[in-house]
């Protein structure tokens, strides 16, 4: 049984006499312990899917199962396996972390959650505060300071800590080095991979950067429009792209341009 099981999922904004459909018809399944990567440009479905598969948002129609249980449409109460199981790493840190908490509150914070704590009570925070700080390369006193003190990659080190913290069995990493200089990116993706092999974690990449999803995943989905119009090995999908679409990615990658 795979890990997860997205079926027809469909999500459809309405505002008004305004309709967009954001996903349109998408399946797909991931494997324990597989490295997928998500890839398209903005408005392309990407984030709509991941939220989808987070439960963080219900469908129009179709259908999520984790582990074999439906989560999508479930209430929050019944959520507590998945949200246990299941944590993102988000884009900007700067956003994404409370610059009002120090970072020992902020990576302890999943675990003062009810829900989390039904699932992972043998968890001491502090403890577990301590383990993960020292997992992505921060120093047990980073916990008594504050998201300004740090640099962008040192912030997004944090929200990798954060989502840690909870053991849980899924990272979802939404476009989690777009923002940062170049040769942070590159120490940030090492640091993810890492983690991600020592921890047996199953990774969900999203990203508009086709080479880096080259660099960090296997397999790799690509969408267009709220569908995915190919999926396959990535290196396939570098060196005999079938979709159109798939072949301007590459493309527009510089290593890749025609040369005259």
């Amino acid at each position: 049984m795979s890990l997860y099981e997205v079926e027809n999922l469909t999500r459809v904004y309405s505002s008004g006499p305004r309709r967009v459909v954001a996903l349109d018809d998408v399946s797909l399944t991931v494997e324990r312990g597989q490295r997928l990567g998500i890839v398209g440009e903005s408005g392309s479905g990407k984030s709509t899917l991941i939220r989808l598969m987070a439960s963080l948002d219900r469908p129009t129609s179709g259908e999520v199962r984790f582990d074999g249980r439906v989560v999508s449409g479930v209430p929050e109460r019944r959520l507590g396996f998945l949200r246990a199981s299941v944590q993102l790493v988000l884009q900007d840190p700067r956003s994404s972390l409370n610059p009002r908490m120090n970072v020992g509150d902020i990576v302890a914070e999943p675990l003062r959650s009810p829900i989390i704590r039904r699932e992972r009570g043998d968890l001491d925070p502090r403890a577990r505060v301590a383990e993960v700080l020292d997992a992505v390369g921060l120093p047990v006193d980073a916990a008594r300071r504050y998201p300004h003190e740090f640099s962008g990659g040192q912030r997004q080190r944090i929200a990798i800590a954060r989502a840690l913290a909870p053991s849980p069995e899924v990272l979802i990493a939404d476009e989690a080095v777009s923002a940062l200089d170049v040769s942070v990116r590159a120490q940030v993706l090492n640091l993810l991979m890492g983690l991600v092999d020592e921890l047996s974690l199953t990774l969900l990449f999203v990203s508009h950067d086709l080479a880096v999803v080259r660099h960090v995943c296997p397999d790799a989905v690509v969408m267009q429009a709220g569908r995915i119009v190919e999926a396959g090995p990535t290196q396939r999908l570098f060196s005999e792209p079938e979709h159109p679409y798939t072949a301007r990615l590459v493309a527009a990658i510089p290593a890749f341009r025609a040369r005259p």
